[in-house]
């Protein structure tokens, strides 16, 4: 197997999915994005952990990360291994007295503990190839960068038109509201 190291570069709503939610990550040689579709409590959790919010109660995430840390153990990366009927599924790889412990984990629950011990995300590269879309000129924004609100009509509708050559309607459809609004005003 070989790895590519992934960076989350977005964590959207679903428009393809109600009440779902979208994790998208790019490779670090900045050549392709990944989509997974997660259910709403791992999003929020995820949020929540890159927003460093810190609830009243530990959350269920960060119960076993607590765990972890008590038992001296961390998590030194996640790798996205298999897809199976489009659910991805990841390897959590934890240290623990100089043993590397290999645990069976759900992408999203491997994702939000990643970004609680900070740990690297990796995905098999044949995955990656199998799964994921090209970046190429108008894909949309990464965190930080303007959104798509803040661009011209002009701009929004050369940009709707690179990403439908790219078969990315999820974002085509947030281009068109986008569209929508600036023409309502």
């Amino acid at each position: 197997m070989e790895k590519v190291e992934l960076v989350l570069v977005a964590l959207t709503e679903s428009i393809s999915y109600s009440g779902q939610y979208a994790l998208v990550f790019e490779d670090l040689e900045m050549k392709k994005r990944l989509s997974i579709t997660i259910g709403s409590s791992e999003a929020q959790s995820i949020a929540m952990a890159l927003e460093k919010v810190k609830p009243e109660r530990p959350q269920t995430h960060d119960l076993y990360v607590n765990t972890l840390r008590r038992l001296e153990a961390s998590l030194n990366e996640v790798i996205i291994t298999v897809v199976e009927k489009n659910v991805f599924e990841a390897q959590l790889f934890i240290l623990h007295k100089n043993e590397t412990i290999k645990v069976d984990s759900r992408a999203s629950d491997a994702v939000a503990l990643s970004i609680r011990f900070e740990s690297p995300i990796f995905i098999d590269r044949n995955i990656l190839d199998d799964f994921a879309f090209d970046i190429k000129e108008g894909s949309l924004p990464r965190f930080g960068e303007p959104s798509l609100e803040s661009l011209q009509l002009k701009e929004l509708e050369q940009m709707l038109e690179k990403v439908i050559k790219n078969e990315d309607y999820e974002g085509a459809t947030r281009i068109r509201n986008a569209i929508n609004q600036k023409k309502n005003q």
